[in-house]
């Protein structure tokens, strides 16, 4: 098969010379995932996609359709921590130049960065050397990367109609394309949703950051919950690796039949068949349980900086697609009182699911390659 896929992309280098995109995305799967369905959506048109990232993504970018990848130095800081800006500003300058060897070896007609600090170099580069640049800012609230770059790129692509924090001078130029998802989870969008009648299955999905709280709380939410109500129960449950017997065990001495495990593959699969998703409220999160129709209850991450994660939530919960508990508000008795609810309302979950398919831009990756052929034009 990888063999296959390198002829593939060898046959599409030779027949789209001039059209090469750099993609510019790292740190998490929530800045990776996007950016690969961009790429599948280019690749498909006939592009070359080389991916510019950090070393940490390696795992992830397993899949990632790109003939070439390009690892650059970059760092990020806490604020207020002056000797970790220095060192992140010499990892991050490292990076540029190395950026700006690759470029100018490649000669791309576009870059394309995702924000985050993996993307800080190669678009820094880009705009150097007076290139086709976009940014895409996935949450509500443009992240700091974003905002450093937003008054020098191209364009600026945005996943909500609410890009707070971005600057006044930039609002312009901004056009709403949403948040591109995985394809498996973009064929879910026709796929009805069908109120749990018997079996009740629950998706409950992790994160790379904070997801101590949820790992350890759901599983003794769920164990709260009323016999007959836990009986019906199927859990899914994305969980911290040393969080994962724990969680067996309390789900065991429930008599919960609980799937667990650090990390799930076939989350197309896995969203389609579930009843309700439970998990916090990043960007691709968000956007992925929209065009997937499923109703959802998000804790957005407390410590996230702007807030992005409690803004992302509000527009699904002001559509009437999600309930959200925010960490102030989280405590056993209050996840469990809101799954009860929920589960026992079915009509109440498929207006969620309907709420939730009429806000989603399903077809993101393919505005974002439209914009992305037009700036590259």
């Amino acid at each position: 098969m990888r063999q296959r896929a390198a002829r593939r992309l060898a046959l599409l280098s030779e027949s789209a010379p001039g059209k090469l995109a750099v993609v510019a995305a790292g740190g998490t799967g929530g800045h990776l995932f996007p950016a690969q369905a961009l790429a599948q959506a280019l690749v498909a048109r006939g592009w070359r996609v080389v991916l510019a990232t950090d070393e940490r993504v390696q795992t992830l970018s397993a899949g990632f359709p790109a003939e070439q990848r390009i690892p650059l130095s970059a760092a990020t800081f806490k604020p207020g921590d002056p000797l970790g800006a220095v060192k992140a500003g010499g990892a991050i300058l490292k990076g540029v130049m190395q950026a700006r060897a690759e470029l100018a070896a490649l000669k791309p007609a576009v870059v394309i960065g995702f924000g985050g600090y993996p993307s800080l170099p190669a678009l820094i580069a880009a705009i150097s050397q007076g290139r086709k640049t976009i940014i895409h800012e996935q949450n509500a609230v443009m992240g700091r990367a974003n905002r450093l770059l937003a008054s020098f790129v191209t364009q600026i692509a945005c996943a909500f109609p609410t890009l707070l924090k971005a600057p006044a001078s930039v609002q312009a130029k901004a056009v709403v394309v949403g948040n591109p998802v995985r394809p498996d989870i973009q064929a879910i969008y026709e796929r009805p949703y069908d109120p749990p009648a018997g079996e009740v299955r629950l998706l409950i999905t992790g994160g790379s950051q904070g997801a101590r709280l949820l790992s350890e709380m759901t599983p003794r939410a769920i164990a709260a919950l009323p016999d007959a109500i836990r009986r019906r129960l199927k859990v899914q449950q994305q969980t911290r690796p040393e969080a994962i017997e724990r969680a067996k065990q309390t789900y065991a001495a429930a008599d919960v039949d609980a799937e667990i495990a650090p990390f799930f593959d076939r989350m197309g699969e896995r969203l389609a068949a579930c009843h309700l998703v439970i998990g916090r409220a990043g960007a691709s999160t968000v956007c992925e349980i929209a065009v997937a129709g499923r109703p959802s209850i998000l804790v957005p991450l407390k410590i996230a900086l702007d807030d992005d994660q409690g803004q992302n939530a509000r527009l699904l919960a002001a559509a009437g697609a999600a309930e959200v508990l925010n960490e102030d508000q989280l405590s056993i008795e209050s996840l469990s009182a809101l799954i009860q609810a929920l589960i026992e309302d079915p009509a109440r979950l498929a207006a969620m699911a309907a709420a939730a398919r009429a806000v989603a831009k399903p077809d993101a990756a393919d505005r974002l390659a439209d914009l992305v052929e037009k700036t590259a034009a």
